[in-house]
């Protein structure tokens, strides 16, 4: 998990960087205006770099899990892991990025490969 103090360049890519990823991003709204700032701009930086919001969420219940609940969800498709890191570690989005980590708290962001179904994760 990145911590605010952590550069981007610590997503390095993997191996494998041209399957669809998505990031899940939980997280509470800490100052209205700087994500407000944040969110303005973001939606056309992200689809330049290959990314696409596929949902947006407001927290309503938690049925199951151990983990404390955040208020705001949104699930970004990525092309790959290199649109992904691109969008991250580029230097003209610093700004950007700064608004975005001063705008929220409790962040949670998440990584997953894109499946065509589950058989994967199911080999014994």
């Amino acid at each position: 998990m990145r911590s605010k103090s952590m550069p981007y360049s610590y997503f390095s890519p993997r191996t494998v960087t041209h399957v669809t990823i998505y990031a899940l991003n939980l997280f509470d709204v800490a100052d209205r205006d700087e994500y407000l700032a944040y969110s303005k701009r973001s939606p056309a930086e992200v689809a330049k770099h290959g990314g696409r919001v596929v949902a947006l969420g407001q927290f309503s219940e938690a049925v199951l899990g151990d983990i404390e609940p955040r208020k705001v969800l949104i699930l970004v498709e990525w092309d790959s892991r290199d649109a992904f890191d691109g969008y991250c570690n580029d230097p003209d989005l610093a700004d950007l990025h700064a608004h975005r980590e001063n705008g929220s708290s409790s962040y949670i962001w998440h990584l997953f490969d894109r499946l065509d179904d589950l058989r994967p994760l199911l080999k014994t």
